[in-house]
């Protein structure tokens, strides 16, 4: 993504939820933690499974359920492995109620 792309709306996603938003060949997970919405790769790194479809969103951590890798909701740093790489981050912006995803 070289541009900020319309994700979602504020109001479609709850405190704890999160969502898949695909940017071309990008997949982005948008995760909602506390009211702050944040952005990373929806991809694990580890095993490729989709967190949008195989995660849980506990807190501020999103767990892959495929082998256990947990990742930091806010940042995308590995918290625990097996996955030795982080998710990678994008810039999230709100402008009223439209959720903008920009550039990792």
């Amino acid at each position: 993504m070289d541009d900020f792309v319309k994700a979602a709306k504020v109001s479609d996603l709850k405190p704890g939820g999160m969502t898949l938003f695909e940017a071309g060949e990008e997949r982005v997970l948008l995760v909602n933690v506390g009211g702050q919405l944040h952005a990373v790769g929806e991809v694990c790194p580890h095993a490729e499974c989709n967190l949008s479809e195989d995660g849980a969103l506990e807190g501020e951590e999103v767990e892959c359920v495929c082998h256990g890798s947990r990742f930091s909701a806010t940042t995308g740093e590995v918290l625990e492995g097996p996955a030795e790489e982080g998710l990678a981050r994008y810039t999230v912006r709100i402008e009223g109620d439209d959720v903008l995803i920009g550039p990792a």
